[in-house]
């Protein structure tokens, strides 16, 4: 071994800092925690050979050691060599005791910190040990504002079911910014506090974090068109409604078209009979829970895209009969001159089972990266955003 490989100073103190890195000089202060201590660390050492050819290097590495803090505990081994005779060398080193390792940190605080944490937490909630024995750095982080998660997780429990809106909480010393902002953790704590009941599964992520534990959400609300003047309601036909009340609205509607370019559904043609409701994106599946739309012909307008067609196979899964509109390779091919480029980021490669034939083939193509221009380029990541499509090409092509 070269005497580079000789273990330092350094590399002993990085050893310790890893395993705080890793969270196990926390993890060992939990209750019921296996023991840790006495703990040896990794010592790469020269050998026999070693001390024949480079003797005054290895009793410079033996002088370096000697001179390490007292709360390493090193032992020696006797090496006889057939030249050199009897020398003593280090063999291993050994921390005693947490505290040992903590000091030699500078992480003696911190560890005081999560121990107040630790005792403060299970005193109340015996249910976050394991997320404590998963996550101690975690909890550590956020030591300084403990006591305010400590806080909202009795308010919660307390509260069932709720109701209020979030703005409403009643929490001394904490405000709604510091539940926004902490809905990640706040989330992961209660699932573990609170009693299953007390939980709605149906809601998932921070954007769920409202309706998953009893509190009332900021309506979903969907803008739309009335395409038709003998439909409007007392003379409006441009109007942004709650879903709810979006659900209980009596219209006789022949046929709903959704898009999602704000200027494309300001701009369509009016129709007999007929609505327009302007998409939102990934949040169209709101749209499922408008009973009325499944008993209508329902036509979706996107971008000719992985991305848009991601959209049109989210939109089928809850209103399976939703037929595209302007999103197939005649309308592409027809307005080539203003194909554009999909970001890399925003592109979809999974499959997507609730595409049509002719829909499939199209994304397939996209995806893969298989259009070709007029003098046969390929087209890398190409897209054909729904506002290019000519105003004449979309009036010939408007359903009856």
């Amino acid at each position: 071994m070269s005497k580079q490989d000789w273990s330092t100073q350094t590399d002993l103190r990085s050893q310790l800092q890893r395993f705080w890195d890793k969270g196990e000089l926390l993890r060992t202060r939990l209750p019921h925690a296996a023991p840790l201590f006495p703990w040896q660390l990794r010592l790469k050492k020269p050998n026999s050979l070693d001390l024949g050819n480079n003797f005054e290097q290895v009793r410079r590495w033996i002088g370096q050691l000697q001179q390490l803090d007292k709360r390493y505990r090193l032992t020696w081994k006797e090496v006889n060599h057939r030249q050199l005779g009897r020398n003593h060398i280090p063999d291993q080193v050994w921390i005693e005791q947490a505290e040992d390792a903590l000091g030699l940190l500078g992480q003696r605080r911190a560890a005081q910190q999560f121990d107040q944490l630790v005792e403060n937490t299970l005193d109340d909630f015996p249910e976050l040990l394991p997320w404590l024995e998963k996550y101690p750095l975690t909890a550590l982080e956020h030591a300084a504002s403990w006591h305010k998660v400590l806080a909202v997780l009795h308010w919660f429990r307390k509260h069932p079911h709720s109701g209020l809106y979030l703005r409403q909480l009643d929490i001394a010393g904490v405000d709604t910014k510091f539940i926004e902002q902490h809905r990640g953790l706040l989330g992961k704590l209660l699932d573990l506090a609170l009693p299953a009941e007390y939980i709605n599964e149906q809601w998932r992520g921070a954007d769920g974090f409202t309706r998953r534990y009893g509190l009332q959400d900021k309506p979903l609300r969907v803008r739309l068109r009335i395409l038709d003047s003998t439909l409007a309601i007392a003379g409006l036909n441009d109007l942004e409604l709650p879903v709810e009340q979006l659900a209980r609205l009596h219209l006789p509607v022949e046929k709903v078209f959704v898009t999602e370019n704000e200027i494309n559904a300001l701009a369509f043609p009016d129709q007999p009979g007929a609505i327009l409701l302007f998409g939102q994106g990934y949040a169209l599946n709101t749209l499922g829970q408008i009973p009325w739309l499944t008993r209508q012909p329902l036509y979706y307008w996107g971008d000719i895209d992985t991305h848009g067609f991601a959209i049109l196979n989210r939109l089928r899964s809850h209103l399976p009969h939703t037929q595209s509109l302007l999103m197939d390779t005649a309308t592409l091919l027809h307005h080539h001159e203003m194909w554009g480029q999909e970001p890399e980021d925003k592109r979809c490669t999974s499959e997507l089972p609730l595409l049509t034939d002719s829909e499939q083939a199209l994304y397939q193509a996209l995806r893969d990266n298989k259009i070709y221009t007029p003098d046969r380029q390929p087209v890398k990541n190409l897209r054909f955003e729904q506002e290019h499509v000519r105003f004449s090409w979309l009036l010939h092509h408007l359903p009856e």
